[in-house]
């Protein structure tokens, strides 16, 4: 048992949640849940980016402030996460005061170590991304890389974090930890990228371009770049830096009780430059610790094409949340993607996956505990439950390592595995037929006992990713709560009053 902090990127306050979002922060949830479940104490943040044009320009087209905008915003993207059953402990939102003070602290620490000098800047700025672009970045068709969107030739003075100075220090950190960035092929990339050399950072824009966003501390009439604001959060929230003490006693020569660094930042694959370049090389020069992780997801695409608002082929899973519920989006998600590559969502895999969900685990509780209800009244026999102990040690290994591993697909393919096996169980061993045969009361109740201790194990290793529906079996097994890893070996639900209840996973009538 230790600490565990992680966090997902924070989400434009600017366009509804949709299945990217979705994915990110149920991935995080689920490793929080599974980290809460191995004993730990979790730190689990997210939450909203509300500066920068791309909110100036949005709220001026709704008729609203910034903030106003961002209000609505907010609400939206916590009344989504309330929905999927996300239990992120700290939403944080960068119109903060709190955070408001981190920045300009974190700035005042690179000016203060002589980082950060003023300059002209000539380059290609994509609005949508909030960032600029080089010549051989855009390309001859002169295109944001990422989404394809327009850019536009800006020259203006700026504020610059030496960013060059350290990137051979990345390099020497990124290739002394191999597994410090994952997948490998994100790990690839960004030293390909590190490779063609690294230049300065432009951390701030005019007021007079973008006057949404936080003040530069010694210069007014500039604000911060949207990228620095918006990566400081995760320092924020760990409580690293304390803006209100004396300028030399921040936190970051002399670090203060905190829950920094992070154990993994989350994110998809299109924002691992500014996470695993521009992030760390800020906290270098700051002097605070890296991040011990970075996961940089896939993508989900219709076709061949990535998921995005402004191409009109987003998918809302609250649409699929109301028929089918937040399980099962959830479970779709889990499953489908495996950690780091891209998936196609479509609707006929995310039947089969429901189905799964249904047939499978679904099952192997309804007619266990019918079973025990029928044949023992309802209440779990006190014999062995040891009939597939080779197997549950097996799955849980597997699923452990797993999700240990952030291959979250692996560890819940061996739960349903096991679920699985234990349906092939109900059918050698034939309950009822036992049943019918007075000289084998103690077979069926071996058999019995070993279902649910099956269960229960099962309701432990669904619980991160099918939360609802893992807490209300463990009810109907009799249990006060979902057992933790370490409490599976010792398990007794002997003497246990189950109840049936209604399918956990009921079916459900496609259009």
């Amino acid at each position: 048992m230790g600490s565990f902090y992680l966090t997902t990127p924070i989400y434009y306050a600017s366009g509804e949640p949709h299945l990217g979002h979705a994915y990110t922060t149920i991935l995080a949830d689920v490793l929080a849940r599974y980290h809460r479940r191995a004993g730990d104490d979790v730190l689990f943040l997210t939450g909203t980016d509300e500066h920068g044009q791309k909110i100036q320009e949005a709220a001026a087209e709704h008729g609203l402030t910034p903030l106003e905008l961002c209000d609505r915003m907010v609400d939206r993207f916590k009344a989504a996460w309330v929905e999927l059953g996300i239990s992120n402990d700290r939403f944080i939102r960068t119109t903060e005061p709190e955070h408001i003070a981190v920045v300009g602290a974190l700035l005042e620490r690179l000016y203060d170590n002589g980082f950060i000098y003023e300059a002209e800047y000539t380059g290609w700025y994509s609005v949508g991304q909030e960032r600029y672009f080089t010549e051989k970045e855009i390309g001859p068709d002169r295109v944001d890389p990422i989404a394809g969107g327009p850019v536009t030739r800006i020259r203006e003075k700026n504020w610059f974090f030496r960013m060059s100075l350290f990137r051979d220090r990345l390099v020497e950190h990124i290739e002394k930890n191999p597994e410090w960035i994952v997948p490998a092929t994100r790990r690839n990339e960004v030293l390909g990228f590190l490779s063609q050399g690294l230049g300065d950072l432009s951390i701030s824009r005019p007021r007079s371009r973008i006057h949404w966003g936080i003040p530069i501390p010694w210069d007014p009439d500039q604000v911060t770049y949207v990228w620095v604001d918006a990566l400081t959060n995760y320092v924020t929230a760990a409580g690293a830096v304390d803006p209100d003490a004396p300028r030399g006693r921040r936190g970051f020569g002399d670090p203060l009780p905190s829950r920094w660094p992070a154990d993994v930042h989350l994110m998809g694959k299109d924002i691992i430059t500014t996470h695993a370049v521009y992030w760390p090389t800020l906290l270098m020069g700051a002097d605070l610790a890296l991040p011990r992780k970075i996961l940089a997801h896939g993508w989900w695409v219709v076709g061949d094409t990535k998921m995005s608002k402004s191409l009109g082929n987003v998918v809302d899973p609250l649409d699929l949340r109301e028929r089918y519920g937040p399980e099962a989006v959830r479970w779709y998600l889990m499953r489908e993607m495996a950690t780091g590559q891209d998936a196609s969502y479509t609707p006929e895999r995310f039947l089969t996956r429901y189905d799964e969900l249904r047939n499978i685990f679904g099952n192997l509780a309804h007619r266990t505990l019918s079973m025990i209800r029928r044949y023992r009244d309802g209440i779990v026999p006190a014999a062995p439950a040891d009939g597939l102990a080779d197997e549950t040690a097996a799955a849980v290994g597997a699923y452990r390592r797993g999700l240990d591993g952030y291959r979250l697909h692996e560890g819940f393919a061996a739960a349903m595995d096991l679920a699985r096996t234990a349906n092939g169980f109900v059918e050698t061993q034939e309950p009822w037929a036992l049943a019918r045969r007075p000289d084998a009361a103690a077979e069926l109740d071996h058999t019995l006992a070993t279902l649910v201790h099956t269960l229960a194990v099962l309701a432990c290793l669904f619980e991160p990713v099918t939360p609802e529906k893992a807490a209300e079996l463990a009810t109907r097994l009799g249990l006060a709560g979902i057992p933790l890893f370490d409490e599976l070996d010792r398990l007794n639900l002997a003497g246990n009053v189950v109840s049936v209840g209604a399918p956990l996973f009921p079916r459900v009538d496609p259009d």
